[in-house]
């Protein structure tokens, strides 16, 4: 009978133990309540808890990589396309993490999807596409505000995709190709305005030196002397000749 009691209370000290003891690890805390009552948060290692008096609620602090679903956006020049991210965030106050909110991931979740929806819709197409870093530091510092309240840190968010209809994708390259025409027909204007000027400064020095535009003259003669043509007719200029008509002049005096 003795036996029997002993093996009865061995059981009971077991069970005690095993309900009564936790061991949590060294990125866990756990939130503990005494009769329902917030008592303190204790870890990690081994942690003694009081079977039905006392409560313990796990509680992981590492960050957690929380994948945004995909959000149907308009944005300020009214172009629907569907947008989806990635936010990291963790506890860094169990207490408030589990009394100030029901379930602190899923609304995380929630409050994400609503900040990225909102902050996108203020901006362009454009700023979309070219200025992400900026959207991103925009949509965390949002959510970091809202989710102090609950004991949590949002310490990035990246925006993953923004996809747009094939209408769009084509109304986009039409006005890329537009803007390289504009920039080609511009940069050859340029360049034309630039060999005007150099002309026109040429000119300038070889109407101040009159040899120089005959010396100019006979090497463009060799140039066109080179090409594979048998006929050749060019224009004589007289001031070239008057030198020797003056020389024969003076022979025939």
């Amino acid at each position: 009978m003795m036996l029997q009691i002993y093996a009865v209370l061995i059981f009971l000290i077991i069970l005690f133990l095993a309900s009564a003891l936790r061991i949590l690890r060294e990125y866990q805390r756990g939130v503990v309540f005494l009769l329902g009552r917030f008592w303190k948060v204790k870890g990690p290692g081994l942690v003694v808890i009081i079977p039905i008096v006392q409560q313990m609620v796990r509680v992981d602090l590492r960050t957690v990589v929380l994948d945004v679903p995909t959000q149907d956006v308009i944005s300020r020049d009214n172009v629907s396309v569907k947008v989806n991210a990635v936010v990291y965030f963790r506890v860094i106050d169990p207490e408030r993490a589990i009394i100030q909110v029901e379930d602190f991931m899923k609304a995380t979740s929630q409050l994400s999807q609503t900040t990225l929806r909102s902050v996108l819709g203020q901006h362009e197409l454009d700023e979309m596409l070219a200025e992400r870093d900026r959207l991103n530091k925009d949509v965390r510092a949002i959510l970091d505000q809202q989710t102090d309240a609950w004991g949590i840190k949002v310490s990035n968010v990246e925006i993953k995709h923004v996809d747009l209809d094939e209408s769009m994708i084509r109304a986009i390259a039409r006005q890329a190709e537009a803007e390289r025409a504009r920039r080609a027909k511009i940069i050859h204007a340029e360049g034309e305005q630039q060999a005007a000027e150099k002309l026109l400064e040429a000119a300038r020095i070889l109407s101040q030196q009159p040899q120089a535009i005959q010396l100019r003259y006979l090497e463009t003669l060799t140039e066109v002397a080179g090409d594979k043509s048998h006929t050749l007719v060019f224009p004589l200029p007289m001031d070239l000749l008057e030198p020797l008509l003056g020389s024969r002049m003076q022979q025939d005096k």
